[in-house]
């Protein structure tokens, strides 16, 4: 085989198995082969050449899954651009922000969307649908099969994930060819992937836990997909026989608890279960075993690394741990003021350096500085311990950021939009236990003294301004808001005072 200098597409290319294996079954009946991968991510690189797309342009994605944002990703590797997939629940004033900071070359938006997009100085626009359908897919389809790849090195740029910002600002997390190869490579040994794996996918694809792990550990590993739209707990139990394998958010897991056919037999061909991007209820996890015999595996990661640490394939998994750092992967807790490395058990931020770590945030030299230590450590922003075991505990986030069905919202961003209603005078967000979501956006709000606000107009008022997962599941109102003597906002108190309001222990 003739490699290309393109570290991460030749590397998938590299692992693919011959022939016509099938890498996605779409739940439906019908499968898409490695074979048809290869060439429609080749009509897609040279559709984006057509367009004027070159190496190291951006190109913006807001669309549904389907198997074509994966021939697309895979074609943007291939033609050199740099992929940016934005959350499908993104409002068109979110979207605005995210094209004018990364300048995209190509934006490819669902066709029902009909918010306008600036056109002049801004991207080309282009349409991709959940069918298969749009003008982007058009220019595709008549493409060439084959395409000669741009070349890449390990520190070239491979895609840019928003994240949340310290003043509410989303920061584009720049993540290099070699930040996913290394990390995907990682994860096929830790988790013991071959191509004799069928990875049930249920994840959304615009983000780190859809896309950069269970995508590319299955690319990497030879392994097949069963590619489904969503999340379905009766469709996932109805295509457990035919998988070996599932990565998932807690909440997929509080979920299939409450379906009845979940038992020992429903999962006896499976052998790992895997959970991330938010905390899981060690009641979850003692639940999941009694219930299918297995130990979920929950591992830690970010936007801006990858994945850092995993319990162990072989060995314990111990609930409420994230396991140990991975091979390859660095790890410390150190004081949050001072930086001095702290001891066993001692807890304190959490901060990582290894090939997993990003390049840094997108046009914020100064920002990208100031996270990171002199001697390149990653400060992660999350507070943390490692047990005498070597075990690594999350016990919290320093920047108070929320975690809600694996999806980041960062309070100071809800907190502008609510302050803006007519009649609030302040609040504050916080996250707090939910069973289903891991964390419960909790909005806490003061009225003003002749308001007469409720809550469903506080979340009315809210829903064309924010994404629904960061919208608030509940609003409630209070006095006042609890402060300590140097006058800021005691968010601990407001967590511990409604930590049970959505039921979880």
């Amino acid at each position: 085989m003739t490699l290309s200098g393109n570290r991460l597409y030749d590397l998938i290319r590299s692992r693919a198995p011959e022939g016509r294996r099938i890498f996605a079954d779409l739940g439906d009946g019908r499968g898409v082969t490695y074979a048809e991968i290869e060439a429609g991510s080749a009509r897609y690189a040279n559709a984006l050449a057509s367009l004027g797309v070159a190496p190291g342009d951006r190109v913006a994605v807001q669309v549904e899954k389907s198997i074509d944002v994966i021939m697309l990703y895979l074609g943007c590797l291939r033609a050199g651009a740099v992929f940016l997939p934005l959350n499908t629940a993104y409002t068109a004033a979110e979207v605005d922000y995210f094209l004018d900071d990364a300048g995209p070359k190509l934006f490819v938006r669902d066709p029902s969307r009909s918010d306008p997009v600036r056109t002049e100085g801004g991207p080309v626009v282009m349409t991709l649908d959940a069918a298969g359908a749009g003008s982007l897919v058009d220019l595709a389809r008549a493409q060439p099969t084959t395409f000669s790849n741009a070349s890449r090195g390990p520190d070239d740029l491979a895609a840019i994930l928003y994240t949340s910002g310290t003043t509410g600002r989303s920061k584009g997390a720049m993540l290099s060819h070699e930040n996913l190869a290394a990390n995907s490579l990682t994860l096929v040994d830790a988790w013991r992937f071959t191509s004799d794996d069928v990875l049930i996918h249920a994840l959304p694809i615009f983000h780190t836990h859809g896309l950069f792990v269970a995508t590319n550990v299955a690319l990497l590993s030879g392994a097949s997909v069963i590619f489904l739209p969503r999340f379905d707990p009766k469709q996932i139990l109805a295509v457990m026989p035919r998988a070996t394998a599932m990565m998932g958010v807690p909440t997929f897991y509080t979920r299939l608890l409450r379906e009845p056919g979940l038992d020992r037999a429903a999962a006896a061909g499976m052998r790992l279960f895997i959970s991330g991007s938010a905390p899981l209820l060690a009641e979850t996890h003692r639940e999941w075993r009694e219930r299918t015999g297995h130990a979920i595996l929950e591992r830690y990661g970010m936007t801006e690394t990858n994945m850092n640490t995993s319990n162990p394939y072989d060995g314990e998994r111990v609930a409420g741990t994230v396991g140990p750092p991975l091979p390859g992967v660095e790890l410390r807790i150190a004081d949050p003021e001072t930086g001095a490395l702290l001891g066993p058990n001692e807890v304190g931020m959490i901060e990582v350096r290894g090939p997993n770590v990003f390049r840094g945030y997108w046009r914020m030299p100064e920002k990208t500085a100031k996270e990171f230590r002199p001697d390149g450590f990653f400060i992660t922003g999350d507070l943390g311990k490692i047990d005498s075991d070597g075990y690594v505990h999350i016990v919290g986030r320093a920047r108070d950021l929320v975690i809600t069905g694996g999806f980041n919202v960062y309070p100071k961003e809800v907190e502008t939009e609510i302050d803006a209603i007519a009649g609030v005078l302040e609040s504050a967000v916080i996250g707090v236990p939910h069973a289903d979501f891991g964390e419960g956006v909790t909005a806490v709000v003061v009225r003003r003294d002749d308001a007469t606000l409720t809550e469903s107009d506080v979340l009315r008022a809210l829903e064309s301004r924010l994404a629904k997962f960061k919208l608030p599941k509940r609003v409630i109102f209070v006095e006042s808001l609890p402060r300590n003597t140097m006058g800021k906002v005691q968010k601990n108190v407001l967590r511990e005072s409604y930590r049970a309001i959505y039921g979880a222990r």
